[in-house]
């Protein structure tokens, strides 16, 4: 059975920083076998995808909303991958939470994934 434990979020004024962790145990659990992936809720709105990094960290993949602002990456030997937010917005509010596919290039959708961590909370204020 694998946990993924989310941490880093905040509140940060707009056009601010932060970096979340998301870290994986298991006692099987092969962490750079993974893609990992990061979301986001925000109050009365669906989860929504936010970024992915396969089990190699060679490919990536962003949301439209965050390219060129998010960078995802991960430390195999510390079965981390990191979540680094720059030129936050007040629309970058929500839940954000790790969660990891058999996928190796996942088009995103939320049902490609499992093992979701509880989320950190990120608010970004104007």
């Amino acid at each position: 059975q694998v946990q993924l434990v989310e941490s880093g979020g905040g509140l940060v004024q707009a056009g601010g920083s932060l970096r979340l962790s998301c870290t994986a145990s298991g006692r099987t659990f092969t962490f750079n076998t993974y893609t990992m992936g990061w979301f986001r809720q925000a109050p009365g709105k669906e989860r929504e995808f936010v970024a992915a990094i396969s089990g190699s960290g060679t490919w990536k993949n962003y949301a439209d909303s965050v390219k060129g602002r998010f960078s995802i990456s991960r430390e195999n030997a510390k079965n981390t991958v990191y979540l680094q937010m720059n030129s936050l917005k007040p629309e970058d509010t929500a839940l954000y939470s790790c969660a990891k596919t058999i996928w190796t290039r996942p088009t995103g959708r939320s049902g490609e994934f499992d093992s979701w961590g509880q989320g950190t909370q990120v608010t970004v204020s104007s």
